[in-house]
């Protein structure tokens, strides 16, 4: 069996997105936010379904999930997989401008409900170990989260290294699939009792998608790999003039050759 890769924007969206597949996003949202019992959602209403996108005007597309609960709480779900300038600023952003469009001008501002983003990054974001952190708005004093609504999640994958056989809770298989599900040949047993990640499994599955989605999906992955490539020849190229000038100050200053070799790797002919 083969599968895409969920990290794709395109196969995230199509997986996550589905109108058809709802409980798919209901069963990832409980679990990320640890939603159990009277306080588990029962149901949204998606406010941009997956549709595969024109190859043409695939690069204009927002690739993002929004969704409405059934208590009126309002998700924004991105997959994040390069690591973007000023990202948490966009995230917030983002955020706010769902929760002001809630109410018109003139409008009451009880109508307005919580809004809550959840990022899943495929780079280090934050300090510390945790691979999911919550970020909410707290009294500083009493540590009381008096102002609701507004809260970010954020799932760092790279921080995730657990095997199948170490998954512990359904949050941590919910991750596992988020990441590894490209490289499996097979469903894991650990999602065969979860009806919901089992789902998704089998929507990630290649025979569930039509040869026009595939064909968007190759095409977005190749762009998405394309611009990976440019910003690491950026990152080298930025890198490399840095050393040049350091080395050039160091020759100024009377270091041997040597110890500018030694110190940044380039020889003093630059």
């Amino acid at each position: 069996m083969q599968f895409v890769d969920v990290t794709t924007d395109v196969a995230f969206k199509k997986i996550f997105g589905s109108e058809q597949h709802k409980d798919i996003l209901i069963g990832f949202l409980n679990a990320v936010l640890d939603l159990q019992g009277e306080k588990s959602i029962r149901d949204v209403t998606l406010k941009n379904p997956w549709q595969a996108p024109d190859i043409a005007i695939l690069k204009e597309t927002i690739l993002d999930i929004k969704a409405v609960d059934n208590r009126g709480v309002s998700f924004i779900v991105e997959m994040q997989v390069e690591k973007k300038y000023a990202f948490q600023k966009r995230a917030q952003y983002y955020t706010a401008k769902a929760y002001t469009s809630q109410i018109d001008k003139g409008e009451e501002y009880p109508k307005l409900g919580q809004v809550i983003f959840i990022g899943i990054l495929d780079f280090s974001c934050f300090d510390g170990d945790d691979y999911l952190t919550r970020h909410l708005i707290l009294n500083l004093a009493t540590q009381k989260q008096e102002l609701k609504d507004l809260e970010f999640n954020f799932l760092e994958l790279p921080k995730f290294t657990k095997t199948e056989d170490e998954l512990d809770g359904i949050i941590e298989k919910w991750v596992y699939f988020i990441k590894n599900v490209g490289n499996l040949t097979m469903i894991p047993k650990s999602a065969e009792s979860i009806p919901d990640l089992n789902n998704a499994y089998t929507q990630a599955a290649v025979f569930s998608w039509s040869k026009d989605e595939l064909d968007v999906y190759e095409y977005w992955r190749m762009e998405e790999t394309s611009d990976r490539y440019k910003l690491q020849e950026e990152f080298e190229k930025g890198e490399l003039e840095g050393k040049i000038a350091v080395a050039r100050k160091m020759k100024q200053k009377g270091y041997s050759p040597e110890e500018i070799m030694e110190i940044t790797g380039i020889g003093v002919k630059h």
